[in-house]
C-alpha cells in the first residue's frame, strides 16, 4: 500500500511497499556519504562508479540540502532520496526539473540508484511513484526522459515504467565535448 505525506507542496514523504521517496534532510549525511563510498567500479559509460567524496563534508552536505529547498521553492527543480525502508539506506536519487508551466506543465525526469543496489527492482519501484509525485504533487501534465541513445539500462527502465518512446532529438546535449543525440521518452499525467 503506498501512502504520501504532504508536508508542504514542495517537500513531501511517499513510500512504497519497500521504499520511502523523500527530500534529502540534514541528518542523512551519514548514510548518504557511505553509500557514495560504497559504490562500485562503473559498470559502463553512464554509471559514474566510485566517485572522489573527500569534498563532500558535513557543512557541503547542509548547503547542498539548502540550495535543494531553494530550487524547489522556486519550481526550479526537485531532488528527492531513495531509501530502502526496512533500514534507511540511501539508494540513490530522483530528480523533475521544471521545462515550463503555464499552458504546458512540463517537467524533465532524472534517476539514479547507486550501481551496488542493481538489479533489485529498486529504480523501477522508485521511478514509478515519483511519478505519481510529479502529478499529483508538483502538479506537472508531462514528464519527459532524455536518454542517450546507447544507454539501454535507461530506455528499458523508462519503458517498464509506462513511458513512451517519442522521438530522437539530434545533437540535443553536450557531454562527452560533442553534442549528442537523445531518445525522448515521455508520460502524461492520467
Amino acid at each position: 500500500m503506498e501512502r504520501l505525506f504532504y508536508l508542504n507542496k514542495f517537500d513531501c514523504i511517499s513510500e512504497t511497499e519497500r521504499l520511502v521517496i523523500r527530500p534529502l534532510k540534514e541528518d542523512d549525511f551519514k548514510n548518504w556519504l557511505s553509500e557514495f563510498k560504497n559504490r562500485l567500479p562503473s559498470q559502463h559509460r553512464y554509471d559514474q562508479g566510485q566517485i572522489d567524496m573527500s569534498e563532500c563534508t558535513e557543512e557541503w552536505f547542509t548547503n547542498l540540502v539548502e540550495k535543494h529547498q531553494e530550487l524547489a521553492v522556486n519550481d526550479i527543480a526537485y531532488v528527492f532520496g531513495v531509501f530502502r525502508k526496512e533500514d534507511c539506506t540511501h539508494l540513490g536519487t530522483i530528480d523533475f526539473s521544471t521545462l515550463e508551466r503555464n499552458d504546458f506543465q512540463w517537467g524533465r525526469i532524472g534517476y539514479t540508484i547507486h550501481n551496488q543496489y542493481w538489479r533489485n527492482g529498486y529504480c523501477k519501484e522508485a521511478v514509478k511513484e515519483a511519478l505519481n509525485i510529479a502529478f499529483k504533487n508538483l502538479n506537472f501534465h508531462r514528464i519527459e526522459a532524455h536518454i542517450n541513445v546507447d544507454n539501454t539500462p535507461s530506455y528499458k527502465l523508462a519503458e517498464n515504467v509506462g513511458m513512451g518512446f517519442e522521438c530522437i532529438r539530434k545533437g540535443f546535449i553536450f557531454e562527452f565535448g560533442e553534442w549528442t543525440d537523445n531518445l525522448v521518452y515521455y508520460i502524461n499525467s492520467k
